[in-house]
C-alpha cells in the first residue's frame, strides 16, 4: 500500500523528512522496467516536442550553452526518474523562455539564471513550509482539469503550426504567410505520414488489458504493437534526416564539452530576471509544474505517491544548483508527464534512458550538437507535440456533472484566450466558490425571505 503522505502539510524541515524517505526509497525499484524495454525507450523521447524547439531557441537568440543544459538536465532526468519512479519530465520553464527570446532586449544568461533561481527559490520555500501541499489539498479538482485541458490544447494548436506553417524560434513566431511544402525532407506528407504511423502503432494510447470476452489474437496483435517504440523510431528518422538535409553540419560538429563555469550574476540582472521572468513564471510553475503533475500522475499512476511538497522541492533544489552554471531553468511539467506516457513510458528507467542520452550528447558533442538540431524537421517535433499535448487534454475527461465541466471550461477558455494560465486559475476558483454559495443555507434562506416579503406586498 502506498505512503498516504500526500495529503498531509507537515513541513519537510520536521520529523527528517529528507532521511524517512530516502532510506524507504529503493532506487533500483524506481528504475526498473514496468513493461519492456523497447515501451520505455519510445517513452523516453515523448516530451521532446517541447523541449527541443525551447532550447534550441535560447541557444539562437540568448546564447545558452547547449552542452551545459544537456548535462544538467540529463542528471535531473537520471534522478528525478530514481527518486519518483514514474516518467517525471523535464520541462524549459516557458514563461522565461518566452520573455528571453521574444521581448526586446532579449534576457541574456544571467538574467535567465536569476529569473530561474528565484523561481526556485520560490517554490523551496513552499514546498519546505508545507505550504504546496496545503495548496494542492484545496484546490478544486475541475479548476486543476481546466488548467490541464488548456496546456494540452495550446500544445496541440501550436503542434499543428508547427507541422502546417514553417517556424522561426528565434523569434517564437509562426510564419502564418508561408505555408510549409507538402513535399519534401520536412513537408507536411512526411509530418501526416508519422501522424498515421503513430495512430496505427499506438492507436488512441489506451493501456492493453486481459479481456476474456476479447478474442486472444487480437490481444496478441495490440501487444505486439504496444510494443514497437513509435515514438522513438519518429525521433530516429527525424535525427536521420538532419544530416541528409545539410551534410555539411558533419564538418561543423566538434567534439567534447564546453567548459562549465559559475556565472556572475549582478544586481541589475538580479532585478531583470525577477521582474521580466520570474514573476511570470511563478505561477504557472505552480500550477502546472507541481499541482497539475500530481493530479496527472495521481491519474495514470494511482499505486505511486508523488507529493506536491516532493515535486515542488525536486524543482527548487535542480535550478538553485544548475541555473548557477548557466544551465537553462527547468521544471516537471503536466505535458510532458502525458507525452512520455503516451509513448510507452511507464517507470523512471523511461527518463532514466532519455538522461543518459542528453549526458552522451552534452559530453561528445558539446554545444555543436545545435547545428544538428537547426536541421530537425519541425513538422516531426509538431507531431510529437500533438500527441503530447492530446494526452494531456484528455485527463479532463473525468469532470462528469455539469457544474465541474461549466468550471473546467470557463478556466480553460480564460486561460487559453488570455495566455495566462494564473488568470485561468482565479477565473476558475472565484467561479467555483460562487457556485458553493449558491448552494449555502444561508443563500436559499436569505433568498427566500426576501421572495417571500414581496410576495406579501399588494
Amino acid at each position: 500500500m502506498a505512503e498516504q503522505t500526500s495529503d498531509r502539510t507537515t513541513p519537510l524541515l520536521r520529523r527528517n523528512w529528507w532521511g524517512s524517505h530516502l532510506s524507504a526509497h529503493t532506487f533500483t525499484g524506481s528504475l526498473r522496467l514496468k513493461t519492456s524495454l523497447l515501451s520505455e525507450l519510445g517513452g523516453s523521447v515523448g516530451d521532446l516536442g517541447t523541449y527541443i524547439p525551447i532550447v534550441l531557441a535560447l541557444t539562437l537568440v540568448s546564447n545558452l550553452d547547449l552542452s551545459t543544459t544537456l548535462i544538467f538536465t540529463a542528471f535531473y532526468n537520471i534522478i528525478t526518474g530514481a527518486i519518483f519512479g514514474i516518467p517525471m519530465p523535464v520541462q524549459p520553464m516557458k514563461s522565461i523562455a518566452a520573455v528571453a527570446v521574444s521581448e526586446i532586449p532579449h534576457l541574456t544568461v544571467p538574467q535567465i539564471a536569476a529569473a530561474g533561481i528565484t523561481t526556485a527559490g520560490t517554490l523551496l520555500f513552499l514546498g519546505v513550509t508545507g505550504l504546496m501541499s496545503f495548496f494542492y489539498r484545496f484546490i478544486p479538482l475541475p479548476v486543476v482539469r481546466g488548467v490541464q485541458l488548456s496546456q494540452g490544447l495550446a500544445f496541440a494548436f501550436s503542434a499543428i503550426k508547427y507541422i502546417r506553417y514553417n517556424q522561426d524560434f528565434t523569434s517564437t513566431k509562426a510564419s502564418a504567410t508561408s505555408p510549409r511544402s507538402w513535399f519534401g525532407l520536412d513537408g507536411v506528407i512526411l509530418a501526416l505520414t508519422c501522424v498515421c504511423f503513430l495512430i496505427l502503432v499506438t492507436g488512441s494510447g489506451e493501456v492493453v488489458e486481459d479481456d476474456e470476452d476479447e478474442d486472444r489474437s487480437d490481444r496478441r496483435r495490440l501487444r505486439t504493437l504496444s510494443a514497437i517504440p513509435a515514438a522513438l523510431i519518429v525521433f530516429l528518422l527525424g535525427l536521420i534526416l538532419c544530416f541528409v538535409r545539410d551534410p555539411s553540419i558533419i564538418h561543423d560538429i566538434k567534439f567534447g564539452p564546453s567548459k562549465i563555469h559559475i556565472l556572475k550574476i549582478t544586481w541589475e540582472d538580479w532585478k531583470s530576471g525577477f521582474l521580466r521572468g520570474a514573476i511570470p513564471q511563478i505561477p504557472l510553475s505552480v500550477l502546472n509544474s507541481v499541482i497539475a503533475v500530481c493530479k496527472l500522475s495521481a491519474d495514470l499512476f494511482p499505486e505511486k505517491e508523488v507529493s506536491a511538497t516532493r515535486v515542488s522541492v525536486s524543482v527548487g533544489l535542480m535550478n538553485l544548483v544548475g541555473c548557477w552554471f548557466g544551465a537553462m531553468p527547468c521544471c516537471h511539467g503536466a505535458g510532458g508527464l502525458a507525452g512520455q506516457y503516451r509513448f510507452g513510458g511507464r517507470s523512471g528507467a523511461s527518463v532514466a534512458f532519455l538522461g543518459l542520452g542528453k549526458l552522451v550528447l552534452g559530453l561528445v558533442f558539446g554545444s555543436s550538437f545545435v547545428r544538428i538540431l537547426s536541421q530537425f524537421p519541425i513538422g516531426i517535433l509538431g507531431v510529437l507535440l500533438l500527441f503530447a499535448g492530446i494526452e494531456l487534454g484528455m485527463a479532463s475527461r473525468d469532470m462528469n456533472s455539469k457544474e465541474e465541466s461549466f468550471v473546467m471550461l470557463v478556466c480553460a477558455a480564460v486561460s487559453l484566450t488570455g495566455s495566462s494560465a494564473a488568470l485561468g486559475f482565479g477565473c476558475g476558483i472565484v467561479l467555483f466558490l460562487l457556485l458553493k454559495l449558491r448552494e449555502l443555507d444561508c443563500f436559499h434562506s436569505c433568498f427566500g425571505r426576501s421572495n417571500g416579503e414581496t410576495s406579501l406586498d399588494p
